[in-house]
């Protein structure tokens, strides 16, 4: 893999946007130019013309993509979203990087139009095709419904933003990461490298967890399952003697509580917060694997058991 110098990049970033900004004004020079040197009756000249229009018209649709292409890099170098605060630029990115794509599509839309306009015979028909706008729009929007929808719904997210990009959410019982958002459909990365790709709609409609919706902090849970016997005075100092020995917590959260309690066992819940999901993740882990050794070492009559009383008849 080649890795450009930083004056290299930028030489390469010019000479892909000067390109075809200079193609089009070439362009429309030589159509100016064929246009006053042929005589307009000449077939020759009228292909010709036809020829350049076409190009003139792509290069242009090109010029603009590069432009927008620029403008978003340039407003994306200010926010990066590897830092640990990164909710504004998720944010930014999010929004950025769906606009640019409505663009893109608008800018195609646009571009096919004029070529299909610039031909005589295609004109004439869409001259017949608006005298009978309606039905044809109805028989449009009925087939074109859920498409229409999806690319509505894409929109709506990149403003609304019920998420962003790199927030942890869990969609069908699966928990991952938002890795891309598109107009019609978004991609999350599941936390085993999975892909899940779901309709935009589908987060319109349906509910989900958003666990970053509003910062990259997050709040863990580790459950555990213990004997009566066992002292939670010791098991709460250990906890914290863990948390302060590992740089995975952020010094926020420390709770222990026992939330349930069967004939067998108690249910005890710790509570713990970290800087950003993936750190919750192993920091759950850590004090899971940690205080089941503790417990293991220093009180192993504490662990779940069952009691069995036998009388003996005389």
């Amino acid at each position: 893999m080649i890795i450009l110098s930083k004056e290299a990049l930028i030489i390469k970033k010019t000479i892909t946007l000067i390109t075809p900004i200079v193609l089009s004004l070439i362009l429309v020079l030589i159509r100016t130019w064929v246009i006053s040197y042929f005589s307009i009756n000449n077939q020759f000249s009228l292909i010709i013309e036809k020829l350049t229009l076409i190009l003139v018209i792509c290069s242009v649709t090109w010029a603009l993509r590069v432009l927008i292409r620029s403008f978003k890099d340039v407003l994306l170098s200010k926010y990066n979203i590897n830092d640990e605060d990164n909710l504004k630029s998720r944010k930014v990115h999010t929004q950025v990087g769906i606009l640019e794509k409505v663009l893109n599509f608008l800018l195609l839309l646009l571009m096919v139009g004029m070529i299909l306009l610039s031909f005589d015979s295609v004109r004439q028909i869409g001259v017949g095709l608006f005298a009978s706008a309606g039905l044809a729009g109805i028989v449009i929007g009925l087939s074109a419904q859920k498409v229409v929808g999806a690319v509505l719904a894409g929109i709506q997210i990149a403003f609304t933003q019920p998420f962003r990009l790199e927030d942890a959410v869990i969609v069908e019982n699966e928990w991952g990461w938002i890795e891309e958002i598109h107009l019609t459909y978004v991609v999350v990365r599941l936390w085993d490298k999975r892909r899940l790709v779901l309709p935009s709609n589908y987060f319109l409609e349906k509910p989900f967890q958003n666990w970053t919706r509003n910062n990259a902090e997050i709040v863990g849970s580790v459950f555990l399952y213990l004997d009566y016997s066992v002292p939670l005075d010791v098991i709460r100092t250990e906890l914290t003697r863990l948390l302060n020995s590992t740089s995975l917590w952020d010094h926020k959260v420390n709770v222990l509580q026992v939330t349930d309690s069967t004939e067998v066992s108690m249910e005890i819940r710790i509570l713990v917060s970290a800087r950003n999901s993936p750190t919750a993740w192993d920091l759950r882990v850590f004090i899971r694997e940690k205080l089941i050794e503790f417990i293991q070492r220093e009180y192993p009559d504490s662990l779940p058991r069952r009691r069995y009383q036998q009388e003996h008849s005389s």
